[in-house]
């Protein structure tokens, strides 16, 4: 992510359900909490936030593309998609929208960083780096692992303000 910012790339977001909103929490952060005195910012955008656009596109085109179908006019090379998932998806089966952005994402030579957790489902597989919390109890599984996933980019987004900061 930090060679991201060197290029002036975009970090894109992506999650569903408690996924969602640790998207948009990551984003956020990246955003505003990495931001150093006379240093750009972080270009950041969770792709769950339009909530118009993802309900338009999930209405017309189905919600397995939702999130590539957003990518098509805007991901490039210089770019770093960050997918967080509980199961990390399957390459044949739930979660296509995961699946597919990474495709795209894959396709356009963009970075891939999962967040996912049991055994990282597709995410570990595809993803250029995927941090996966190994719990694989279903009652307390998800819980665990959204914490995890929390606690997990709070560390991200001070390593790389100190790394801006050249601290």
């Amino acid at each position: 992510m930090y060679k991201t910012w060197q290029k002036h790339g975009t970090v894109f977001v992506m999650g569903c359900g408690g996924s969602a909103s640790t998207a948009t929490h990551f984003s956020a952060d990246l955003s505003k909490t990495t931001m150093v005195k006379g240093k750009d910012m972080f270009k950041s955008m969770a792709l769950v936030d339009n909530i118009p656009l993802v309900s338009a596109w999930t209405n017309d085109y189905g919600w397995d593309k939702v999130f590539s179908g957003q990518l098509v006019p805007w991901l490039t090379k210089n770019d770093v998609l960050v997918g967080f998932s509980v199961h990390g998806g399957s390459l044949d089966g739930w979660s296509q929208n995961l699946v597919s952005a990474m495709k795209l994402a894959k396709d356009r030579k963009a970075k891939i960083i999962g967040f996912s957790g049991f055994d990282g489902g597709a995410m570990k597989k595809m993803a250029d780096a995927c941090l996966t919390v190994p719990i694989s109890d279903e009652v307390y599984g998800t819980p665990v692992i959204e914490g995890f996933h929390s606690v997990l980019t709070h560390g991200i987004i001070f390593a790389l303000k100190n790394k801006i900061a050249g601290l």
